[in-house]
């Protein structure tokens, strides 16, 4: 009993005010147990969209920008390989190549917005304002990630817009879940990939080296402009190593029904598993590197 004649509550503090509540025995939890609990969905939402204003507010460079230099491809080996009715896989050769053309852009578009986001904050000293917020680890991921994959999408749709009014190029879908697939784990990849390389990359020159000599040559030398039957067995096998050959060739499959994966739907249906588990496995090791706190907590 005080000399107002208050009683104070035997299991509250009252030092901490009436942030527990008048009465009720609440109280703050203790030191280290976490007071948000399940998913901060409004954290989540908030740090997707500042990633999405982000690009959007230069959209001239990281979309359109993408879109017309993925045209110029598709202008420049159509006019120099595409004339006399040359055909790849029963389609004329402009039509081969354009999904391969769209499934490249969004890769490389997916890996250069995650790419950039814990870089740009460890060199400009704002990453803190990444680190303090209530988000855990797989949230952040999360978000990143998924601004990288609505960029990807945002370009994908603009070169394919762009192509249909192209002469010559057909971009009908035979098989939806293909494309849309494909074009999912492509870009979810790419992103997790750049999430990777921008925790890594302590300046812009290790992240542009890693754009230069990893993902522009994978991406090249994916099957976008051939059909691998045509390289020799040695060069075969490289290209059934490489990743990005089997995100271009079951995207190309959702639009032309055939691809270069093998006879019928069997070799893409393994192949959709297949990247779906590279993906899970990547997803884990993000996930671990990002909890460590490496090149970011230093």
């Amino acid at each position: 009993m005080t000399q107002t004649g208050e009683t104070i509550a035997p299991d509250r503090d009252p030092n901490l005010g009436n942030s527990g509540g008048a009465g009720n025995g609440s109280h703050f939890p203790p030191k280290g147990e976490p007071f948000f609990t399940g998913i901060n969905r409004i954290g989540l939402w908030s740090l997707y969209i500042k990633e999405v204003r982000r690009f959007l507010k230069v959209q001239t460079q990281t979309i359109w920008a993408p879109a017309v230099t993925t045209l110029l491809f598709l202008v420049i080996f159509t006019v120099a390989l595409g004339r006399g009715g040359r055909e790849v896989l029963g389609v004329p050769f402009a039509s081969f190549i354009a999904p391969g053309l769209i499934m490249m852009g969004m890769m490389q578009n997916a890996f250069a917005n995650s790419s950039f986001s814990l870089l740009s904050g460890k060199i400009m000293g704002t990453i803190i304002d990444l680190l303090m917020p209530p988000l855990s680890e797989g949230e952040m991921m999360a978000g990143i990630i998924a601004a990288a994959v609505t960029r990807a999408i945002a370009v994908g749709c603009t070169v394919a817009l762009a192509m249909v009014l192209w002469p010559g190029v057909s971009l009908s879908v035979e098989y939806w879940w293909a494309v849309i697939w494909f074009g999912l784990m492509g870009s979810v990849l790419l992103a997790l990939l750049g999430l990777l390389t921008s925790i890594w990359a302590e300046k812009f020159d290790h992240n542009a080296a890693i754009t230069n000599f990893v993902i522009a040559p994978l991406s090249l030398l994916s099957g976008t402009f051939y059909v691998i039957d045509k390289l020799a067995p040695a060069f075969q096998v490289i290209s059934r190593a490489n990743p990005f050959f089997y995100m271009i060739s079951g995207f190309r499959y959702g639009f032309l029904g055939q691809s270069d994966l093998g006879e019928g739907a069997e070799p893409v249906v393994q192949a959709a598993i297949g990247v779906g588990v590279l993906n899970l496995v990547l997803a884990v090791i993000t996930y671990k590197v990002l909890k460590s706190g490496w090149k970011l907590k230093d």
